[in-house]
């Protein structure tokens, strides 16, 4: 049985890049779908769930951060933010407000296209982890159904969010440096890109209620990395 290709939306209002895009992924092998504008990039989410969403952030009207944040209310969906400011402040925008990965134009294809597969394979959950659900007070990770919670009531996380907890509550009591969760949750090629986890944490500790000057879950090492506390007496 053949198996179905990814479907990606793409949301610019450059119907000349559009174009360029839809082709270079369309050769690559997956379909596709477009939106010129934020409000219709929305709703083609809803009502057709793509499996990744590349999304400019200068459009008129609706911008591109203002699509991230409204999608996150209701949906996980992968977004890479097409921008053509490569000051870092806006990047950090963009994954504060939940995009996965970003390309700064002028961008070749092969850099697109790499970005895109790394991001879906990273949206692919591990089969690997451990099979029994992890708890440690309040929180329960449950692998099999990628379900987290936190007293009972569900906690909706990106699937970059969802590994690095995962990867974080599996190595608990184990300290994870900057380099280890880059390689394990973004790949190689993205080494020394620091801000991505850091936003990715404070994403977390935020819909997990953790204070990171005293936290539950995840305690920061400075100048190391990160570490899932075994139990509530660990040193911060």
């Amino acid at each position: 049985m053949a198996t179905t290709k990814p479907l990606i939306l793409i949301i610019d209002d450059d119907p000349g890049l559009v174009k360029l895009v839809r082709r270079d992924m369309e050769i690559e092998g997956y379909r596709t779908i477009t939106a010129g504008d934020g409000a219709t990039g929305i709703d083609m989410i809803q009502y057709r769930s793509p499996d990744l969403v590349l999304l400019d952030i200068t459009m008129p009207g609706m911008d591109g951060f203002e699509v991230c944040r409204r999608v996150r209310e209701f949906s996980a969906v992968p977004i890479v933010m097409l921008t053509a400011r490569d000051e870092l402040e806006h990047v950090v925008r963009g994954l504060k407000l939940g995009a996965d990965d970003y390309v700064t134009k002028p961008f070749s294809v092969d850099e697109l296209l790499a970005r895109v597969k790394s991001v879906l394979r990273r949206a692919k959950f591990s089969e690997e982890m451990p099979q029994p659900p992890f708890e440690a007070g309040p929180l329960r990770i449950d692998f099999a159904t990628h379900a987290v919670t936190m007293d009972g009531r569900d906690v909706t996380l990106t699937p970059n969010e969802y590994r690095v907890l995962c990867f974080l509550a599996s190595h608990a009591g184990k300290v994870l440096t900057h380099d280890q969760i880059l390689s394990e949750i973004w790949g190689w090629e993205y080494a020394g890109d620091s801000h991505l986890i850091q936003v990715a944490i404070n994403r977390l500790r935020k819909k997990l209620g953790d204070n990171p000057r005293n936290p539950e879950f995840i305690a920061t090492r400075s100048g190391i990395g990160y570490v899932f506390k075994k139990t509530a007496d660990d040193a911060c």
